[in-house]
């Protein structure tokens, strides 16, 4: 069984991850913590050592596989005082791309001491067609996120280290919920060729497969989770 690190699982895609991998040894973490959760926010300095250093124990000393799901989706209308708008660009990027990199830092130190690792990223479709224009930092730091996975997998395939990344789009889960709601549910499912949203349990699929399953050759592949709503 692989011992596995998965952030943001308190809901949605991260609750379904957990789920998907429940036939493993899995620590998950969220804010707050609770129902065995490690608690940590990511975007306190320090949060994801000590995060990462809880999970290790939990685990045994090994860590197999490090999913980084965790990550928030905050309007930043160009409108705002220029303090506010700055501010919550380096929240944003904070929580979803700098604590994604540290842990993945984290993991690939772990991996290269064991004989290697596989990591998935869980980026967002906006990182290839952006977003709203309320919402330029989320799209940026999912674009950053891709690639941060290109390179780690193009710089330590050699040491065994695989790294893969999975972009959903409008995903039925709370945190997409209320952004639906303010642009219009029908107008998003009519961009679907598909005809509704993934589920949760799709994305988690996805992530499953490349944690566990996808063969080496495919280390650096971004997995598209959309409905055909954005084709590369």
């Amino acid at each position: 069984m692989a011992n596995i690190l998965v952030t943001g699982t308190s809901r949605g895609i991260g609750k379904a991850i957990v789920a998907a991998l429940s036939a493993h040894n899995v620590v998950g973490h969220s804010s707050r913590g609770g129902n065995g959760l490690i608690a940590a926010d990511l975007a306190a300095p320090g949060a994801t050592q000590s995060l990462w250093d809880e999970a290790l124990e939990r685990l045994g000393g090994r860590i197999d596989v490090l999913v980084n799901n965790a990550g928030i989706f905050e309007a930043a209308p160009v409108d705002l005082a220029g303090e506010e708008w700055t501010a919550q660009w380096e929240r944003t990027m904070r929580v979803n791309l700098a604590a994604a990199a540290e842990l993945c830092r984290l993991a690939v130190l772990h991996f290269r001491a064991q004989g290697g690792g596989r990591i998935v990223n869980v980026a967002s479709r906006a990182a290839h067609r952006g977003d709203s224009p309320a919402h330029w930092h989320y799209a940026a730091s999912k674009g950053g996120m891709i690639a941060m996975t290109r390179t780690i997998a193009r710089g330590y395939a050699a040491d065994n280290i695989l790294a893969f990344a999975v972009s959903p789009g409008f995903t039925a889960s709370e945190m997409v919920e209320d952004y639906m709601a303010s642009r219009g549910g029908r107008q998003i499912v009519a961009d679907i060729p598909l005809g509704r949203v993934a589920s949760a349990d799709e994305v988690a699929e996805t992530v499953r497969w490349l944690a566990l399953d996808a063969p080496a050759s495919a280390t650096g592949t971004v997995i598209d989770v959309n409905g055909a709503s954005y084709v590369r």
